[in-house]
């Protein structure tokens, strides 16, 4: 018999991992929830989820002060924190009108046509990470292809060196174990040593741009204006930098390897694939529905509301629920299964909605596309590697990915 839904914890590590049934018993039992041991607010529906994120004036991004009052920094992690540069809310933890200056900063970065003239680079470079394996007969996918694709991009976007990128792979993993709220005190402390570390080297390469400035964001975060309004100081700007590193590439890391394994478990759909590859920007929109790799977001309300008849205080902590909202039986008929050809994909919310639409959404869906027509193009045939994979996903609250994805392959 199943605990009822007062009785379990939704930060359990294992829940996380694999949280599908616990969304579908929200959904159906209830889909405005009130987590009794945290007091969080669990929303879990396509409706009441969009419903929140359309109302950035009712339901605030600024959620860092009441996450963190989960419990205040170790003093060992405090102590790292003071040699740098303090938190600030930039794009992710803004709201209008704040929010708008800082996007407007770095959004021409990301535009739709800008992101067109990446696909030439995007494709060599995906093709150079393939011919590293290709004769190999086998790969680790995560580690050799899926995310140094998307972090190559995005760290030539910034305007860094490529030998860096081992530096950049670190820190975004130190940026992703403080997201998770699941870490030891050592893990903690390790994460917060990287983010410093992070912090320093940016720190150095903007003062850089600020004298010999580059076609690359950098150099258009030291010297942007917009409408006579104030530049970025630095904490600003690192801020906005950390964000567009884990975003630009953790996230897309884990769609692309989340499409392939789901691709091997649906031989019918990968040969729909194979036989059209037409399907392939659909293959897209419907593996980041299925994954949802920003899985959960939270929000803070503003002020005293009602949503699906539960009265929400002024100060309540929501959690979002992405992951479910895009398994919602009321949008997407049957929507547990993978179906590269569904209609409706693409209402996904796996990019959000509104004010805070993902910045990267473009070069994301171009990243995949590309990953998945070079990838089976260059594979006749690909399978998971016997006795090497768990399929585990790393526990977070925010973020769900593999952490490996081991496949045997025979070359086109």
């Amino acid at each position: 018999m199943k605990p009822p839904l007062s009785e379990m914890n939704p930060f359990d590590p294992a829940l996380l991992s694999d949280p599908f049934d616990y969304y579908a018993r929200l959904r159906a039992e209830a889909p405005v929830h009130r987590d009794p041991a945290t007091g969080f607010v669990i929303v879990s529906t396509y409706e009441r989820v969009d419903e929140v994120i359309r109302q950035p004036a009712v339901y605030s991004n600024k959620f860092g002060p009441a996450i963190q009052g989960r419990g205040d920094p170790p003093p060992e992690v405090v102590a790292i924190q003071e040699q740098g540069w303090p938190a600030m809310d930039t794009m992710l933890t803004a709201d209008p009108p704040e929010h708008r200056r800082f996007r407007r900063l770095v959004e021409k970065g990301f535009s739709r046509s800008r992101v067109r003239n990446f696909e030439p680079r995007i494709r060599e470079l995906a093709g150079e990470l393939i011919d590293r394996f290709i004769d190999l007969g086998e790969v680790e996918l995560i580690a050799q292809f899926a995310n140094p694709l998307p972090l190559t991009v995005i760290a030539e976007q910034l305007g860094v060196p490529n030998e860096d990128l081992p530096r950049f792979r670190a820190w975004s993993e130190g940026f992703v174990a403080q997201l998770s709220q699941m870490s030891n005190l050592d893990e903690e402390v390790a994460a917060a040593k990287m983010v410093l570390a992070f912090q320093r080297y940016f720190a150095r390469a903007l003062e850089a741009r600020r004298e010999d400035p580059k076609d690359d964001i950098l150099s258009d975060l030291v010297h942007a204006r917009i409408e006579d309004e104030k530049p970025l100081d630095m904490a600003e700007s690192l801020s906005i930098i950390q964000q567009l590193l884990v975003a630009g590439n953790e996230t897309t890391t884990s769609a692309i390897a989340g499409g392939v394994l789901l691709l091997i478990q649906h031989p019918d759909q990968l040969a729909l694939v194979r036989e059209d590859s037409s399907h392939i920007p659909n293959l897209v929109e419907e593996v980041l529905r299925y994954t949802t790799p920003t899985s959960n977001m939270w929000r803070v309300a503003a002020q005293d509301s009602i949503l699906g008849g539960v009265e929400i205080a002024k100060g309540s902590v929501l959690l979002l629920r992405y992951a479910s909202a895009n398994r919602d039986e009321k949008v997407f008929d049957d929507p547990t299964r993978f179906d590269v050809t569904r209609k409706n994909a693409s209402d996904h919310l796996a990019f959000g909605r509104g004010t805070h639409f993902c910045l990267g959404a473009n070069l994301a869906r171009m990243e995949m596309q590309v990953a998945f027509e070079l990838l089976l193009d260059r594979w006749k045939s690909f399978r998971l590697a016997p006795e090497k994979n768990d399929l585990f996903y790393k526990p977070n609250i925010l973020l769900r990915g593999l952490s490996e994805l081991h496949l045997e392959f025979d070359a086109s």
